[in-house]
């Protein structure tokens, strides 16, 4: 976990690795909080989005499948990429439910409730843990997490960008993108002995 304080509030803004992604995703109370944990972490939504999302809204493209984003900042339109196992949990949950495909997923209609979710599940990973760290854990952070995570991957910015809704690079490498990942960091790391 990277942590870094912000530059106008008293709090920290937290990149996870991503086996601690993976945690967080285990410690959701049910499957509802993990989708959307999920959407956050694997997909890049702000809260307002996750609260959105219906299974119709999960396309096969021919650049794979995505999770079109009909309301994002600003009311604009985008897509992004919906990992395949996010996509079949969505797509099974969708089999069984009795509401409409169009539908939100999410039966919460505050981003309220949603950082409370956050909040229950990380302090059950401090409690888990004994990492202070996830005291700093907001839903926000999950979308910084995911792009630094694409970056890290090396992923084109531009193309981060424009999957994450952002208007201009400066503003995605000021605000979102991480010094280092975890992962990148332990993998320049290896390349030191004595380290």
């Amino acid at each position: 976990m990277n942590l870094q304080q912000h530059e106008k509030r008293d709090d920290m803004k937290v990149w996870l690795s991503q086996p601690e992604v993976d945690q967080f995703l285990e410690a959701a109370a049910d499957t509802q909080q993990r989708i959307a944990f999920a959407l956050g972490a694997r997909c890049g939504l702000r809260s307002h989005e996750v609260l959105d999302v219906a299974p119709d809204d999960v396309v096969d493209t021919d650049a794979g499948t995505m999770l079109r984003v009909w309301h994002g900042k600003g009311d604009k339109f985008r897509e992004t990429p919906v990992p395949r196992d996010l996509a079949t949990t969505i797509d099974t949950i969708d089999d069984y439910r009795d509401a409409d495909a169009s539908s939100p997923l999410v039966e919460i209609s505050s981003t309220r409730s949603l950082r409370r979710w956050v909040r229950s599940a990380a302090d059950e990973l401090h409690d888990e843990t004994g990492d202070a760290g996830w005291d700093h854990l907001g839903f926000h952070d999950l979308r910084r997490t995911w792009a630094t995570a694409l970056a890290s991957a090396d992923v084109d910015p531009l193309l981060v960008c424009d999957w994450g809704g952002w208007n201009d690079l400066e503003t995605f490498l000021e605000h979102y993108r991480g010094t280092f990942s975890p992962e990148a960091q332990q993998r320049e790391r290896g390349k030191v002995n004595w380290l």
